[in-house]
């Protein structure tokens, strides 16, 4: 049962990822008038992602410094993922596995 709530867990992580790896590539195809906002279909494919993806990004962004046009918000939220989150998880998935857990609340 654990397993299956850590793979779900994982698998969520996973799809956020390219939720923003996605709202970073419609960001600049948009910039670069790639995409016509003006369609319905892509305008509801970018109001998505973005819906998606502001929550998170919107405080990493106020705690970052202004560098005009560029944006790092995305770079530091997957970073983080990566490299913190995931981490953290799997840890706390084998301590669980193995019967460790008590020392995780203590």
């Amino acid at each position: 049962m654990i397993t299956i709530l850590f793979d779900v867990l994982f698998f969520v992580i996973r799809i956020y990822t390219w939720i923003v790896i996605g709202a970073v590539v419609y960001s600049l195809l948009g910039s670069f008038g790639v995409l016509d906002t003006r369609n319905r279909i892509v305008w509801s494919i970018g109001d998505f992602l973005a819906r998606a993806t502001e929550p998170v990004m919107r405080p990493v962004r106020r705690m970052m410094p202004n560098l005009g046009t560029i944006d790092l918000s995305p770079m530091v939220v997957l970073a983080v993922i990566q490299l913190v989150i995931v981490p953290v998880l799997a840890r706390l998935q084998a301590a669980i596995m193995s019967g460790l857990w008590q020392t995780l609340v203590l």
